[in-house]
């Protein structure tokens, strides 16, 4: 009887012991688990947090990639002339695929320029189209291309010396390759040179070169 006391007693002794340490490993599993379960709650909230700013990083990136402006229509589909094709050639050849700059073109080879312009490093140019040497009256145009001084200045007065974006257009103000500065400034699709020149087809890439058409000549001070 002295021998089964002392096994119960022990056998108590030992479950006093153990259970409490059960108690306890268990409320320890549950909050390791409540834990976990927000710890995976707020994984999942940055995940999406992430996914959303790439989204919209993305968005951003289409639109500051891609041409804009009503005049970019007229600009063709396919061919040397399309922005496809633009992309593949330096800037003095890929104008001369659009008919839009024919009279740019013209200007540059009268000036000597192409060379300078194909062979130059991650510049902007602002490239009057068509219509704009067309506001200019006849007789100073013809004058003007025929004074190879005077108009080299002016084409060189369109050209910056770095690739700027749209963002950049928005308030800024740059140095030309004639060593005189011009300002840009607007937001969205709406940008205007020297508070008097239009962006009509902006964010054009070539091969070496971010074109915008602008819809008149700029003058720089002769």
């Amino acid at each position: 009887m002295n021998a089964t006391r002392m096994r119960r007693a022990a056998i108590a002794a030992v479950a006093a012991f153990v259970l409490p340490l059960t108690v306890t490993a268990c409320g320890s599993d549950g909050g390791d688990s409540d834990s976990g379960s927000g710890s995976g709650s707020s994984s999942s909230e940055e995940k999406q947090d992430k996914e959303q700013k790439d989204m919209e990083e993305t968005e951003d990136a289409t639109q500051a990639d891609g041409p804009f402006g009503s005049a970019c229509q007229s600009v063709p589909k396919e061919g040397a002339g399309s922005f496809d094709g633009m992309a593949q050639d330096p800037v003095a050849t890929a104008a001369s695929n659009n008919p839009a700059l024919s009279t740019l073109v013209t200007a540059v080879k009268k000036a000597g320029l192409v060379d300078t312009l194909n062979t130059a490093e991650d510049i902007t140019v602002f490239a009057p189209a068509n219509s704009a040497f067309e506001k200019v009256p006849e007789e100073d145009l013809n004058a003007l291309l025929n004074d190879k001084e005077a108009l080299t200045k002016v084409l060189t007065y369109h050209v910056v010396g770095e690739k700027l974006t749209p963002a950049d257009l928005e308030d800024g103000s740059y140095e030309t390759l004639a060593k005189e500065k011009l300002t840009v400034s607007g937001s969205g699709e709406e940008y205007t040179v020297n508070d008097s020149a239009n962006v009509v087809c902006g964010n054009v890439q070539t091969a070496n070169a971010t074109v915008y058409i602008i819809d008149s000549v700029l003058m720089p001070k002769m």
